[in-house]
């Protein structure tokens, strides 16, 4: 593990509570609001036009996910993207489904070129398609295998001067001059719907305390992927329905020491 990643952030959530603000998706808003507080952090889910910069002004970080994209949600988070730019608290974009629809791709496309997200965390196909390179989606789903998914978040971060994280097999977490490869987690993670939605969370919470690096959004996806693995082995999980319960439940008692540990973290 590399000796810069400090995992001491998670005791800062704990200690300090930060405020995660989410306009989210409607499939997976309960679940990101849980993980969020089962983090330590606290979420607050509103996303009305008519109080989104209200909100953002007391908030500590702002989650924007484009899941369940509309019209009017989208006027909502342009509206709170652009308080928290000029708030400086991280804004954590995930695109989901760009390049599934022309209309949802290009919406995200002018989202990136109105506001400037902190980090942009998307599965293999959706930041392979915002970096302008091929990619596959059925339904909001990554298909296929990329080969260059490393130079592509690096030429997408470069490109927008922002972290990249992309959510898969192996986590890959760039700033586009440094990158590193996370490889904790386990399958399970893609048998259930709303894990990327949650790790968009996870980041969101341990980029709250203010320190808004590569490593904090590295630390955040280490310690999201090794509860999944400290999930995946207990004796009560059966399927994905009880991993998703026990994923909640090994959040919350997630220790530092333990991560120290298990973090399977190499820097490329």
């Amino acid at each position: 593990m590399e000796s810069t990643l400090d995992f001491k952030l998670l005791e800062d959530i704990r200690q300090k509570k930060p405020l995660v603000h989410h306009l989210t998706n409607t499939v997976t808003i309960n679940d990101c609001a849980n993980i969020t507080l089962c983090f330590g952090a606290l979420p607050v889910m509103a996303n009305s036009i008519d109080e989104v910069e209200e909100i953002v002004e007391n908030a500590d970080s702002l989650v924007l996910n484009m899941g369940t994209l509309s019209n009017e949600q989208y006027n909502a988070i342009i509206l709170a993207g652009k308080k928290a730019n000029q708030r400086k608290i991280p804004i954590i974009l995930d695109p989901v489904g760009a390049g599934a629809t022309t209309y949802r791709t290009r919406k995200i496309q002018d989202l990136l070129e109105i506001l400037n997200p902190t980090v942009i965390k998307g599965n293999a196909a959706e930041i392979s398609i915002l970096s302008g390179q091929y990619g596959v989606l059925k339904g909001i789903e990554s298909q296929g295998i990329y080969n260059n998914i490393i130079p592509t978040a690096e030429k997408l971060a470069n490109s927008h001067n922002c972290i990249v994280a992309v959510t898969g097999q192996n986590d890959v977490v760039t700033n586009g001059q440094r990158t590193f490869i996370i490889e904790n987690g386990h399958w399970l993670m893609g048998k259930i719907i709303g894990t990327g939605c949650m790790a968009a969370s996870v980041i969101g919470c341990f980029m709250a305390t203010g320190i808004q690096t590569l490593e904090a959004c590295t630390c955040a996806l280490t310690a999201y992927d090794i509860s999944a693995e400290l999930a995946s082995i207990r004796a009560d999980v059966k399927g994905p329905g009880s991993f998703k319960a026990a994923l909640m439940d090994e959040a919350f008692n997630l220790q530092i020491t333990t991560i120290n540990r298990l973090a399977k973290i190499r820097k490329v």
